[in-house]
């Protein structure tokens, strides 16, 4: 693959890293691997590909399927990540207790790599608000949480800065900050075209804005960790630093196996960074670090604030309790049923009143008119009962074609609603009705290419225990 990259970034990476500047930019110039983490709370049959060394569910590809063409990618049987960025979860395991139940956010997190990773982590118990400030991005890290199916996550759609509403309330703040992208010139040749000096100081500045906006939303003991997909030093170190002069923080030390060709970065008091370099390791260009905050007020339970949202009516409650294996406690937000944790959910309510919300919890039915319409995300969720709907195995052909949102042939007599599944995973839902059957599947989901009249199979692994 031959690659021309930006003069003034190969300079500058001459004069930072010196005669290694060449080994990294012949990196750069070779193929991207193809990596993907298996969500293990819906797949749970063995792997038998190449483990990536950092990440206990992440495998690599021998090759790059059309992953379009593959119903366990739309079920969320997995979640195709880039390597590197994986590491997040030894830094999120040495950094919080992760048996005690965690307020966490993820600021940046769009399209939903790390909050779907962060997801898998946490207790039960625990709370993760997915954040995205554009909107369109918002509505895809939606559907990609809904098809990972955690049911413990709030999706919100707002500014850094609307965090100081929230002022000392998260044990933990993941901030994958948007960057100049020179760790993805391999896997998206647009990134290069994108790069300049002055894009990645305008990026810089940026970022900079976006840890002060966030920062009192930490509570004093919790952990922020930064990440980048860059090298430079000014997007990554030199901004801990600046953080480090802003704020009281301190260094989050980190065990790492030398043998994995992660370079420690020093940065300002004791902090050190973590960067992952394409010459060095089997991934792209990923920059993280961990500090601790030791400044500001912990967040104060409100004492009169009702909560933002009323419980579903009894009856309503009866139908669809039992379409989940754990108790929930059910609300209801116009027409939707929603499912919480059971107790005490006073910090989901005051994340509903403080933020612009896309969605909460898990979306278990829309009530219309007397009846109630399974919605697509309980389907999804790993908490859903499936033996409580008739179910209908299909095929690899079948399975797109329902994804493509296509109408289905009559074979079946009972009239209702039917779980559509493929290799055992729930995909989502027709209704027969009479002589016919209704695809539920959500529209804006739906695959637009046509298929190819021979489909080439994923063939890396299969959900079939």
């Amino acid at each position: 693959m031959k690659t021309n990259f930006p003069a003034s970034f190969s300079n500058r990476l001459q004069a930072q890293m010196g005669a290694e500047a060449s080994l990294l930019l012949e990196a750069l110039a070779t193929d991207s691997p193809t990596s993907i983490r298996i969500n293990t709370a819906k797949f749970h049959a063995p792997v038998q590909l190449e483990k990536v060394p950092w990440s206990t569910n992440g495998y690599y590809l021998q090759e790059r399927p059309s992953f379009t063409l593959d119903p366990l990618m739309h079920a969320g049987a997995y979640y195709v990540q880039e390597a590197s960025s994986m590491f997040l979860e030894e830094v999120v395991k040495q950094s919080v207790d992760l048996s005690q139940p965690l307020r966490v956010l993820d600021l940046c997190a769009a399209p939903g790599g790390k909050s779907t990773l962060l997801a898998s982590l946490l207790s039960k118990e625990s709370l993760l608000v997915s954040n995205e400030v554009i909107k369109s991005r918002a509505e895809i890290l939606a559907e990609n949480i809904t098809k990972w199916g955690a049911p413990n996550v709030i999706v919100s759609n707002n500014d850094p800065r609307d965090f100081d509403r929230l002022e000392g309330f998260f044990d933990l703040i993941v901030v994958d900050a948007p960057c100049s992208g020179e760790g993805l010139f391999r896997k998206d040749p647009n990134a290069i075209n994108e790069w300049s000096p002055d894009n990645a100081n305008l990026c810089s500045d940026r970022q900079r804005r976006i840890l002060m906006d966030v920062w009192p939303a930490l509570k004093p003991g919790g952990v922020l960790i930064y990440s980048t997909c860059t090298y430079n030093h000014a997007e990554n170190e030199q901004n801990i630093q600046w953080l480090s002069e802003q704020t009281e923080l301190e260094p989050v030390s980190l065990s790492v196996d030398a043998g994995l060709n992660i370079r420690e970065v020093p940065a300002a008091n004791n902090v050190v960074g973590y960067q992952f370099m394409p010459h060095l390791v089997k991934g792209e260009g990923f920059f993280v670090c961990a500090v601790r905050k030791l400044d500001g007020d912990e967040w104060q339970t409100p004492r009169k604030d009702k909560f933002p949202l009323a419980p579903t009516g009894k009856k309503e409650q009866a139908e669809v309790a039992p379409w989940l294996t754990d108790d929930r406690d059910y609300f209801q937000h116009y027409e939707n049923i929603l499912a919480f944790p059971p107790g005490d959910n006073t910090a989901w309510g005051a994340v509903i009143r403080e933020l612009h919300i896309v969605q909460a919890g898990v979306l278990v039915a829309e009530i219309k008119k007397k009846n109630l319409v399974p919605a697509p995300a309980l389907a999804l969720s790993t908490i859903f009962k499936k033996d409580t709907f008739p179910t209908w195995e299909l095929e690899l052909r079948q399975a797109l074609q329902y994804l493509r949102k296509e109408e289905w042939p009559i074979d079946r007599e009972k009239d209702g609603w039917h779980l559509m599944c493929y290799e055992q995973l729930p995909l989502g839902w027709i209704k027969r009705i009479a002589t016919r059957f209704n695809n539920y599947y959500p529209l804006h989901w739906r695959i637009r290419m046509e298929l190819p009249v021979e489909l080439p199979g994923t063939g890396f692994f299969s959900a079939k225990n």
